[in-house]
Formats: structure tokens, C-alpha cells, sequence
């Protein structure tokens, strides 16, 4: 029986026949179904219109996609280290060609996610470089869709694998969002590996937060408050996020802190001026017959249309 493949998301699931009659991942709020309802592929159909594209990053830092664009988007990054290279995040296409590409480089020992948006066709990587262990955090254990002995779910704050090599849990977008530390990266001054969980944005200047990215659903102050505690006592150059050139080169430690506190300063913001609009609703409502004040209409609060009274 085929493993089927959700379109939007890209996870692939257990073996089923039908297909499962939805995707558990893009029925959550952080995720969606298309208006033209779910779809699925396998991974057999995928290999006959798409292929795996690949990209040198950084010394010991490799790139790999799927092109034409597919669900999600992201790119995987392979972490070349002198004990065994490690997968960080995932894609939904394995092609032959880069299977060969990959053992030729030295294959893969270890298979580490951020989040569950990204688990993709993790087993199939697995198995395809001889039942490397996928390394999980447990708090998001439900959101695996194609269960296999392979996976090793950790608990508590942090993991060491190989060479320094260090995930971290950091929590917001899921409860076990996870980036992982290379401190060998970017020339020994370190290289953070992020997923969204911390993701660089279109300046690569800043990074950003949320808990839904497509459904513009932003995290709370505490959930930044924790990701910036989790990351601080290492240290690092870099930031690779999801997607292609989503990258800060330098200055890495000090954009994420800089980031997070312009975050906090814009919900402060949202919350002076949710406290300014509820003040005049309060106003109007205890006057009923008077006419709103400019500050009012300028809220929003003073007119049917609440758009100020423009057209």
C-alpha cells in the first residue's frame, strides 16, 4: 500500500489505501487546507514531476530542496561533521541521484527536526541511508503521522549529538520546536539552524516569531521570552532559517536579541492601543447622543463601518 503524501503540507503518512480522508497537520491552525480541499501524492508520483535540488551553504553545510516549489517549501541542511553527518529539518523527495550524491559525501547518521511542519518523508530518508535514528522532541510525538522504529523522541531542554552538536528546545510555533547549535560552523564562531521556529526574515537583518506563519497568528511575548532564554547561552555567527537565502551571515547572536525585543515593543504597542480603543468604546457607550471625538474616529470606534468613516 502506498504512503500517501499531503500536497500542502508534504507530510507523508502510514501506509493506508484510501488515503486518509484528512491531513491531521493542515487541519491545525498553524496550517490550512487549500479551498480545493485536501489532496495527496505519493512519493512514486512526486519523483515523475519534481527533483531534489542541492546547495553548497557553507563549508560542512549543504543545502537540499525540491524543485519546481512543493507544500511547504523549505530546504533540509546537511551538517557535514568528522563523526557521521546529521539531516537537519526534512523535505518530501528523495531522488536516486541524490541518494548517490549524499553517500558520496559520507551519508547520513543522524536525521534531526525542528517542528512537525518539516517531518516530510523522514522515514523514507531514514530507511534509504540504513535506518538512521530521527531524532524528535517528545512533546510533539502526536503530530507523527508515519510512526517507525527509527525515531528516537528526547525529553527535557537540550541534546548533544555528535561533535558538539547541540538541539535545543525551544518551544513556540509547537510545544517541542526545536533549532540545533553547530559551534564548528561559520569559521568556529558557531552557526544556528532554525527552521521558522526562529525564522530570518526578507532584510536578514531580523528574525521574526510566530505560532501560524500562513495564518498570520503571532506568538505571545512569553512564548518569545522562552525562545530567546534557550538560545542565549550559546553562541553563534550565523542563522539559517526554513527557506532558501533565509540566512543572516553574521551577527546572528546579536540580530535574534535585537529582533525579539522590536517584537515585544510591537505587541506592547498592540496592547496600549487595544487598552486606547476599549476606553473609547467605554466613552461612546456611556454617551450614547454625542458625536464621536476625532481621536475616536481616528480608532476606528467612532463610526458603523469602524474604518474612521473613510470609504
Amino acid at each position: 500500500m502506498p504512503n500517501y503524501i499531503c500536497t500542502t503540507c508534504g507530510t507523508q503518512y502510514a501506509e493506508a489505501e484510501p488515503p486518509p480522508p484528512a491531513c491531521t497537520i493542515c487541519d491545525d491552525e498553524r496550517q490550512y487546507v487549500k479551498p480545493t480541499g485536501q489532496q495527496w501524492t505519493t512519493h512514486e508520483e512526486l519523483r515523475l514531476t519534481n527533483r531534489n535540488s542541492i546547495r553548497l551553504e557553507q563549508p560542512g553545510l549543504i543545502g537540499i530542496g525540491v524543485e519546481p516549489h512543493f507544500a511547504i517549501g523549505q530546504r533540509a541542511l546537511l551538517v557535514r561533521t568528522p563523526s557521521g553527518n546529521v539531516l537537519w529539518d526534512c523535505v518530501p523527495l528523495l531522488d536516486p541521484t541524490l541518494i548517490e550524491i549524499v553517500n558520496a559525501l559520507g551519508g547520513i547518521s543522524a536525521i534531526a527536526i525542528s517542528h512537525p511542519h518539516y517531518y516530510a518523508s523522514m522515514v523514507q530518508w531514514s530507511r534509504a541511508f540504513g535506518g538512521v535514528p530521527i531524532h524528535l522532541h517528545v512533546a510533539d510525538r502526536q503530530w507523527v503521522m508515519r510512526p517507525d522504529d527509527a525515531i528516537v523522541y528526547w525529553g527535557g531542554e537540550t541534546k548533544v549529538l555528535g561533535e558538539g552538536l547541540t538541539l535545543i528546545r525551544c518551544g513556540g510555533h509547537f510545544a517541542g520546536g526545536t533549532v540545533l547549535h553547530w559551534p564548528s560552523g561559520s569559521n568556529g564562531n558557531g552557526a544556528l539552524l532554525t527552521g521558522d521556529i526562529i525564522q530570518v526574515v526578507a532584510d536578514r537583518q531580523h528574525v521574526s516569531f510566530m505560532y501560524s506563519y500562513p495564518n498570520y497568528i503571532p506568538l505571545s511575548a512569553a512564548g518569545v521570552e522562552r525562545i530567546t532564554q534557550a538560545v542565549a547561552p550559546f553562541a553563534y555567527d550565523s542563522v539559517y532559517g526554513a527557506f532558501w537565502d533565509t540566512v543572516i551571515e553574521t551577527g546572528g547572536q546579536a540580530a535574534v536579541a535585537r529582533s525579539a525585543e522590536r517584537y515585544q515593543r510591537a505587541l506592547q504597542g498592540e496592547k496600549q492601543h487595544s487598552s486606547a480603543i476599549s476606553d473609547s468604546m467605554r466613552s461612546i457607550s456611556e454617551n450614547p447622543g454625542r458625536a464621536p471625538s476625532d481621536s475616536e474616529v481616528a480608532s476606528g470606534k467612532g463610526t458603523d463601518r469602524g474604518e474612521g468613516g473613510g470609504d
